[in-house]
């Protein structure tokens, strides 16, 4: 069984079981799980025989996926670099960006 959700603009295609980064929100304090709502396809099957997809339109109408959050990340630094030839000007900066690290735990359609 997949599922493919959209999250922050990006479409991701999620599995029961699969750890991946998601852009991060506004949460509780003591928030353990999170639920996406915006679901774009459901596949039931496991690539054995044929597919049932449920797709959407642009939503399926009762599917969610549901996931627990197990830590809140920070991406390696990635350089920003300002220049201009021959007038000696060169600025260095770094930039860091936050996320999610979920792990799906239920997909229900």
């Amino acid at each position: 069984m997949y599922a493919i959700i959209q999250d922050s603009g990006t479409q991701i295609k999620v599995q029961p079981g699969a750890v991946l980064k998601v852009a991060t929100r506004e949460l509780q304090p003591d928030a353990a799980t999170i639920t996406f709502d915006k679901v774009l396809l459901v596949n039931p099957t496991d690539g054995d025989g044929a597919s049932q997809a449920v797709i959407g339109a642009p939503y399926v109408k009762g599917a969610k996926v549901t996931a627990d959050i197990l830590a809140q990340e920070r991406t390696a630094s990635v350089p920003v670099v300002k220049f201009r030839r021959r007038k000696g000007y060169l600025r260095r900066k770094g930039h860091r960006q936050d996320y999610l690290r979920v792990k799906i735990t239920s997909i229900e359609s």
